[in-house]
């Protein structure tokens, strides 16, 4: 018998796979050899299984990204490995995913711009604000600003017409995206092996 978390990985899987909207939960039903009617035992909706996705990837990425941290000193650094591990998921997102939810699912959507939100206010701009304290950033430097600039919604401008994830390596993106705009505000003298 299946249950509710291995529906919700497969479920998430398929969603970020083939989009939200367009993979319907008479494919998941088949796929995963149960009947609908088992689907909506668990969720009240599809936005509800769409909701639980997204909750369901946000708290495992936030896991990993605890792991991955857990030994990072520098505060650049740390925020270059966040990126590096989000854009190695990124890349088997298909952008209908993302837009889907703005358009179909606002409840779903709201989730996902919440932890984007929190993701570059709380987590990132606190990382800046150290890397500042700790004079590896130009004094002049307005984080708020910067972070609208170049953290704010990257993955639509990634996903945006052509997907940039079909047509460029994550190092690449990575290094444009990230590394370059935070380069570009560091002291000089500050090296980062990512600068290199």
């Amino acid at each position: 018998m299946i249950g509710k978390e291995q529906i919700i990985a497969f479920a998430a899987k398929k969603f970020t796979q083939f989009g939200s909207k367009r993979f319907t939960m008479d494919e998941l039903a088949a796929l995963l050899g149960i009947s609908k009617k088992t689907l909506y035992k668990h969720f009240l909706s599809k936005e509800d299984l769409v909701t639980t996705c997204i909750q369901y990837l946000i708290d495992d990425y936030n896991q990993t990204l605890e792991q991955l941290l857990q030994d990072e000193k520098d505060p650049i650094s740390s925020i270059i490995l966040m990126y590096e591990s989000a854009f190695d998921r990124l890349k088997y997102f298909k952008p209908s995913f993302i837009f889907g939810l703005k358009k179909y699912y606002p409840a779903s959507n709201k989730v996902f711009d919440d932890f984007r939100d929190t993701f570059v206010k709380v987590r990132v701009y606190n990382l800046l604000e150290i890397a500042k304290k700790n004079g590896l950033l130009l004094d002049k430097v307005n984080l708020d600003l910067f972070c609208d600039l170049y953290f704010k919604r990257f993955e639509e401008i990634a996903f945006k017409s052509n997907n940039l994830f079909d047509v460029h390596s994550n190092k690449e993106l990575l290094n444009h995206f990230i590394v370059y705009s935070l380069r570009g505000i560091a002291k000089k003298g500050y090296n980062n092996p990512y600068f290199k």
